[in-house]
Formats: structure tokens, sequence, C-alpha cells
């Protein structure tokens, strides 16, 4: 079924407190996609973030980010006052997030609110603590012994913590008994109100598309607690590192520093591990992007300590075996592949048998050849198409940086000639509604036309990305009117179209999620 879609981080909804979060602003969104027509909303990973403020990498895989939490709850609730939260410094602009206020006010906000807290009294706290055990108690227990430790990461532990030896696990987890109670309650509240949110756009039509990176953090819950599926050495310190090759666009490649899975302990165990991952999400979204699928063909290792990704080499992944198990093992498995860059046959050919759309950027397609994949006349229906991600920059910033040949022929491919850059920027759009493509997602900024000051990330820097946040009331009713008379021209389900009562669209989004090569 056509269909369309907006991508648009949590973090960047409005809200009052500094970032954006499960708010009373987040459902009004959902809001704005029904009147507009849309059935999708992506975002990107939930986890809590740590050094550098990225969703890729993550204290967690399985946990979700506090920053999200929504503290109107707790003023309601009595756990805080509202004076309280206004009384906090939450940066000096509503257009970006001072992760630096965040970590300061939002953590001591959040410690108020659990002091004052009645666990026992609280319904459905035993329930969740009992059903997410198994990831649970170990990532509460990491931060707890984290932060008692100042932060460091886990490498640089005391032995008998690093090693997680049962004597001295059990010592910390009695004298660290409160702080490990701390992160339950934020884990708890972030997943009561994320539920309620999805709850609630699901009954509007809409499905979520979340994000699976395909590493972990380096820094994180799930290497502490599971070394062996790392290749790790005897003492833990890892052997070799993510990232990517040299190319045109890095001189000395791109080092991202995630440790690298030991894919034979993986098989041996049955994949256990991502069965799990898979299946916690696919009960947080209705269908999940699965971060740098070519690294599940062959992946780019470069030595631990290298400070570029200039000596790696091209290892074996699990390929197919992995996706196979997943299908038999997670129900209503439903995953978009993040197949971008260079592709080499195998892994066109595990894309293909697997099934799973792939993804079409717009701004890839004119690169000087005329005859890119990403350009329109060149898509398969089975794939997803975007104006761009949040790694590229916005289209109209794009637009503006773009010269000579590739400038004249975009705007020859999208028939705009001497046209403003903003009716540049819709004019892209429009294609990218038109093509055969089964989805086609666009990021808000771009129905916005806004340039690079609403970038959300730029790969390979620091200090500047996952800021941007829209403010109140920037979608106008014109916005909305002209998203939904292209998703209406180019039949990606109009409003008439929609479902009228509760039943069919729960029946709709069980269909939806259910597929496994449809999005």
């Amino acid at each position: 079924m056509r269909a369309s879609g907006v991508l648009l981080p949590i973090s960047s909804i409005p809200s009052e407190y500094g970032i954006g979060c499960f708010s009373k602003e987040a459902y009004e969104f959902a809001d704005q996609l029904v009147e507009a027509g849309q059935r999708y909303w992506q975002i990107l990973p939930l986890g809590p973030t740590g050094y550098g403020d990225s969703p890729y990498q993550s204290f967690s895989t399985f946990a979700g980010n506090p920053y999200f939490i929504d503290l109107n709850e707790f003023v309601e609730k009595g756990l805080l006052t509202r004076a309280e939260c206004e009384e906090c410094d939450w940066g000096g602009s509503e257009s970006y997030v001072d992760y630096a206020k965040m970590y300061e006010f939002r953590f001591k906000l959040l410690r108020l609110a659990f002091e004052r807290w009645d666990s026992e009294n609280e319904e459905g706290f035993p329930e969740f603590v009992e059903e997410n055990t198994d990831w649970l108690e170990d990532y509460c227990l990491y931060m707890a012994i984290k932060n008692d430790l100042g932060g460091i990461i886990w490498m640089e532990w005391p032995k008998s913590l690093k090693n997680r030896e049962p004597e001295a696990l059990q010592e910390a987890g009695e004298r660290l008994a409160q702080e490990i109670q701390f992160y339950r309650f934020q884990q708890f509240f972030f997943t009561k109100q994320w539920k309620e949110l999805k709850n609630y756009v699901n009954k509007k039509g809409i499905c979520i598309i979340g994000d699976v990176p395909i590493y972990v953090a380096i820094d994180s819950a799930d290497t502490w607690a599971d070394p062996e599926l790392f290749q790790f050495d005897e003492e833990n310190i890892p052997v070799a590192v993510a990232g990517c090759p040299p190319d045109a666009f890095s001189a000395t490649g791109q080092l991202w520093g995630n440790p690298l899975y030991n894919w034979e302990y993986h098989k041996s165990t049955g994949y256990a591990w991502w069965i799990r991952r898979m299946e916690h999400s696919m009960k947080r979204y209705d269908v999940v992007r699965i971060d740098h699928f070519r690294g599940f063909d062959e992946y780019y290792a470069i030595p631990y300590g290298d400070e570029t990704a200039e000596n790696g080499e091209w290892e074996k992944g699990p390929g197919m075996d992995l996706f196979h198990v997943l299908k038999e093992k997670v129900e209503n498995l439903n995953v978009i592949a993040e197949d971008l860059g260079i592709l080499t046959d195998s892994v066109i050919e595990m894309l293909e048998e697997s099934g799973f759309p792939g993804m079409k950027v717009l701004q890839f397609a004119f690169d000087g050849s005329e005859s890119s994949t990403y350009l329109p006349y060149q898509y398969d229906k089975n794939c997803v198409v975007y104006t761009g991600t949040h790694d590229n920059e916005t289209t109209k910033g794009w637009l503006e940086n773009l010269q000579g040949h590739d400038l004249k022929f975009v705007r020859e491919y999208i028939s705009c000639y001497e046209n403003p850059v903003n009716d540049c920027v819709w004019a892209l759009i429009r294609t990218a509604m038109a093509s055969v493509a089964e989805l086609a997602i666009i990021p808000i900024q771009d129905y916005l036309c806004l340039g690079n000051e609403a970038r959300i990330n730029a790969p390979s820097t620091l200090g500047d990305n996952w800021k941007w946040r829209m403010t109140k009331g920037q979608i106008s009713e014109i916005t909305l009117y002209h998203m939904r008379e292209l998703t209406r021209i180019y039949g990606r389900n109009p409003l008439s179209t929609l479902p009228e009562t509760e039943e069919e669209i729960s029946e709709e989004i069980q269909e939806t999620s259910s597929a496994e090569t449809e999005v």
C-alpha cells in the first residue's frame, strides 16, 4: 500500500523544558500528521545518550532516554511543582537543545521526583520490573556503578567490577540499592509514557518507524554485561572496532569506535541476543529501520587504538543466516534495510533474499553521472524514498551548496529552472511522493523549507549535532494543507480513505505491522 510519513526525532519536538519529550506537543504533532494525511512517523533511536549526545552511541540498546520523560506527569502527581521546573535553566534557545543543561537540570528534577515517589503504591511498577529483568537489572547496576565511579568507562573500573566478579557485584548492588532503584524509576516512567504516546498514535492510524543501530556503544551495559558477544580479548579490551574505509567524502575514513560482534559466538547461541533485541524493538515500534545493513554481509574492522580508519579490513558477517533465524523467531518482524553507500553484489543479493525494502535518498541521485540508482526512474517499488535522512543536509541547505553540473541537472530533473530555492525543495518533495516507492518519508525540515541551521547530524563531527528543535507553531495550516494535497494527488493514503473507527484502525495497523516485505 502506497503511503507517506515524516521524519522527526523525539528530541526535536517543541516542549517546555529544553528538549522534545512525550509531552502534549508530541500528541499534537500526531494530530498534525493525521491532518496532513500521513501514515508513518519515523524517529531516531530512543536509548539513553552519553558522550557526544548521539542516539547511536547509547548506554543501552534496551533502555530508554530519561530526557524524554514528560515532567508534567510528575507535576500532576505532586512529585514536582511547576515552579521547580520553570526555575531551571534550560538554555538560551527554543530551537536547539543544550545538552549540558539537560544533564544538570533534568537529572536534578528526576532525582527530586524520585525522592518523593512511593514505589510500593505505583500501579504496574512491580510487573514492569519483573517483565524486563533480563536487561533492566544489568542496566541499572551498570549506571549506578558508573555514576559512583565518576562516569568513567567500565573498562577502567576496578578489576572485580569490570570482570563482574559475583562478590563485587553483590556488594555494589547492596551499597547502591537506592541509586539502582532511581534508574528503575526512570525506565518505568519512560516505558509507561512511550506506550501511552504510541497507543495514541496507532489509534490515529499512524505507524511508528523506529531505528536499530547495527552496533552498540563501547561504554554500555550491553558490552559490560555480555562481553562474550563482542570481539574482546581476555582483559575485555576490544580487538577491533567499527567504521568505514576512506572514500571521496573522507580521506581517512570514518572511525565509529563501536565494538564488533563475535559472530561465531552469536551463531553458537542461535542468535539469542539478536532475537531478544529485535523482539524488544518490535514491541517498542511498528517498523524498524536497521542501520548499516551492509555490515551484516561484510563489516569493516579497524584495529583498536588506531586514530583513523585507514588500516581497517573487510571481514565476513553472518549474512542471511541471522535474518532466517529472526524471521522464524521474531513475531511481526517488519524491517527497512538501510542499504546506502557502495554495495557489493553479495549485499544486493542479501537484500533481495530478505525481501526487506531498501532506502533511496534523492540527494544522492545527482552525482554527475545522470544515471544514479537513486534517480526515481531506477526504483523498484519495494523501497522507501527520502529527500534526505538525519545524516544529510536539509534539502534547502543541500541545494544552496550545490554547484555546477549537479545543480543544473537537479533543476532540469525537477523542472525548476529559475525558481527560488524553496520552490525547488517542494519540487523534490513532489518527486519523491510521485515515485513508485511504496513509502515516502520526508524530514519535517524539508516541509518547512529550513536551511542547514536545522540539520540534525553531520557525520564524523562533534559539538553541533542532535540539537535542532522545531518551535511551537512552526508547522502552519498552509503547510499541512500542501502535505495533504501531495498525499492525495500521488495516492499515498488521502484522508478520505483513512479508517473511521478505532476497530478499523487497529485492524489496519496489525495488517501493516505483520507484513514482512511491505511498509
